[in-house]
């Protein structure tokens, strides 16, 4: 009888729920197992009254696992635990709530007189409501006492959450807290610079898989805020019904994108159609269930269905990589690290005894996440890679194709040029030719009748042209120096002038010739030697001064010159033609 009642008080006390110690060189600790104990109210209505009454406080069960869990959304659970104060601690102390997804939590905090204050938060109540604007659910502990006090839990939500409590001192906290946001801030850095990026690449090539993939790294986004409790925070901190809607939200839209991503960067509708029509499939199966969620969010605690379309793309990846697509390698490498995360997930979730909590645990799918990115970016990297390879070897081929073509063109085209060129070497000739026969006409035309000095100016319209003419004609045989018989010659003073090389004697252009000491301008003296000599000397100076708008007197003179030499030289100009009466210029040696 002795032994039994011995071993009865043994057996109670090694069930007696333990008690965590406040001690300053523990600055961080975790409730797990029996240091937490629980009681499911299937009613719903019990009060802390209720729980403390001993009838009801005795069904308090042991926590058999590392972190207890409501396992039935339908009921309210209570949690309790015993914390051993220490009066002389030189530290401030929190308790810490971790699941940031829990509707409805109070926290009734006992005083040393026995009576209990009530703290109440949860994703049910905007978060402003909150004493400690931080993601999770912080309370201050009153460490006044060495006393051992009971604290009370009452847990109620729609989805299957985990009672995660933790002791930590104030600076521990604050430190975790700085280095936990930092991360959040590196990781959402990340989400966002790989949408830009793949933003711009879609605004670049115009191809649909850059936008799929920043919409699905925009949805992992929301959903790693949504469940670290970051979005609602910042997003929606007056709105707590969108908490109900985010999770269920994120990941529909991650699948759905993941799975058109799937589709549009591995080609799978022509590397493997039967898995194209099972992906279209899965795409419209899984937005059914979403709609009916929309109905009965309480639908949205079945996450393990999303491990489905993972794997369905998982697959598809491994088949398209066996196919030889070389890109695949990157994104089956990186879809794999979600598998893991997916497992480790759905490990916790099924509450798995071995699996304990931690940072590494409770972060494992955002670590997995970042990995997927860096490896489906270096698939896209290889896929533009491919493309560019693809790109180029086409571009050759027309590169060398166009080249043949040009070549057989440009033998074509030079033999065109060349008949072009002989075509044109001909219509030059025959434009020079028509050139010389106009200004031939227009000279005969000139000289052959009675023309106003308008017209005659258009074969001798101004001084050079009769100093060339008279060049011409003065020297037609050649030079030779009136001075000394030397037939070398320079460029004289006066245009068309020249010089003798030996005795340097300078011969002007009208000298020697009936215009020499002429003062009137050489296009009307030509002029009027023309008419003189087509008149056969019978034109009066008076018609002379009217046509050349010069003095009669002058006309007067030089008409008399003129046809005192043309009588002089009668008999030599009179089979002389057109051009007889240049004769007339030059003057006999």
């Amino acid at each position: 009888m002795v032994v039994c009642l011995f071993l009865l008080l043994n057996v109670s006390h090694a069930f007696a729920q333990k008690a965590v110690l406040v001690n300053d060189k523990i600055p961080h600790y975790i409730f797990s197992y029996g240091e937490i104990e629980y009681l499911e109210d299937k009613t719903n209505v019990l009060t802390l009254n209720d729980i403390l009454k001993p009838a009801i406080n005795s069904g308090f069960l042991v926590n058999q696992k590392y972190t207890p869990k409501n396992y039935h959304t339908g009921s309210v659970y209570w949690y309790r635990f015993k914390i051993k104060h220490h009066e002389a601690s030189a530290k401030t102390w929190i308790l810490e709530f971790f699941d940031q997804s829990i509707n409805d939590f109070s926290l009734f905090v006992p005083d040393s007189s026995g009576k209990y204050q009530l703290y109440h938060s949860g994703t049910a109540y905007p978060f402003s409501q909150r004493e400690y604007q931080h993601k999770n659910f912080i309370y201050e502990l009153s460490n006044d006492s060495d006393a051992e006090l009971t604290y009370y839990v009452r847990i109620k939500s729609s989805q299957s959450v985990s009672a995660i409590i933790v002791l930590r001192d104030m600076h521990w906290f604050v430190r975790y807290a700085l280095n936990e946001y930092l991360f959040f801030g590196l990781f959402y850095g990340m989400v966002i610079v790989f949408s830009l990026y793949n933003l711009l690449m879609f605004f670049a090539v115009r191809q649909m898989q850059y936008l799929y993939y920043v919409l699905y790294n925009l949805s992992i986004g929301l959903y790693e805020m949504s469940i670290d409790g970051i979005a609602f925070q910042y997003l929606w901190p007056d709105w707590p019904l969108w908490n109900a809607y985010g999770i269920g939200c994120a990941l529909y839209l991650s699948s759905i994108f993941g799975l058109m991503f799937t589709l549009s960067f591995l080609c799978v509708k022509a590397k493997a159609p039967h898995l194209y029509r099972l992906v279209i499939a899965v795409i419209v199966l899984r937005s059914l269930f979403f709609l009916v969620c929309l109905l009965n969010t309480h639908l949205f605690n079945y996450k393990l269905i999303e491990f489905i379309p993972l794997l369905v793309a998982y697959g598809t990846g491994i088949y398209v990589w066996k196919k030889g697509y070389r890109p695949a390698m990157f994104f089956v490498i990186g879809y794999s690290f979600l598998v893991i995360g997916f497992l480790i997930k759905i490990l916790l979730l099924l509450d798995v005894s071995w699996m304990p909590y931690g940072p590494f645990s409770y972060y494992s799918l955002s670590f997995c996440f970042v990995f997927e990115m860096i490896l489906v970016s270096f698939a896209i990297g290889e896929s533009v890679r491919a493309l560019k390879d693809t790109l180029n070897n086409e571009l050759t081929k027309l590169v060398d194709e166009r080249t043949q073509e040009v070549v057989s063109k440009a033998a074509i085209i030079e033999k065109q040029n060349e008949e072009i060129c002989s075509m044109n070497a001909m219509l030059e000739k025959d434009n020079q030719e028509l050139h010389l026969n106009i200004e031939r006409v227009t000279k005969a035309r000139v000289m052959s009748h009675e023309v106003d000095f308008a017209e005659f100016s258009k074969i001798y319209p101004d001084r050079e042209t009769c100093f060339k003419y008279l060049s011409e004609l003065k020297w037609a045989n050649g030079y030779t120096c009136r001075k000394c018989p030397n037939t070398f010659y320079l460029a004289g003073f006066l245009p068309y002038s020249r010089r003798c090389t030996k005795c340097g004697y300078d011969e002007s252009v009208i000298a020697y010739t009936i215009f020499q000491n002429s003062k009137i301008p050489i296009n009307k003296a030509f002029y009027m030697l023309f008419l003189v000599y087509s008149t056969k000397g019978k034109i009066s100076s008076h018609k002379l001064s009217g046509l050349l708008l010069i003095r009669q007197s002058t006309c007067w003179a030089y008409n008399s010159k003129m046809q005192k030499i043309l009588q002089e030289r009668k008999k030599e100009l009179k089979n002389s033609g057109e051009g007889g009466w240049s004769n007339l210029i030059i003057s006999p040696a």
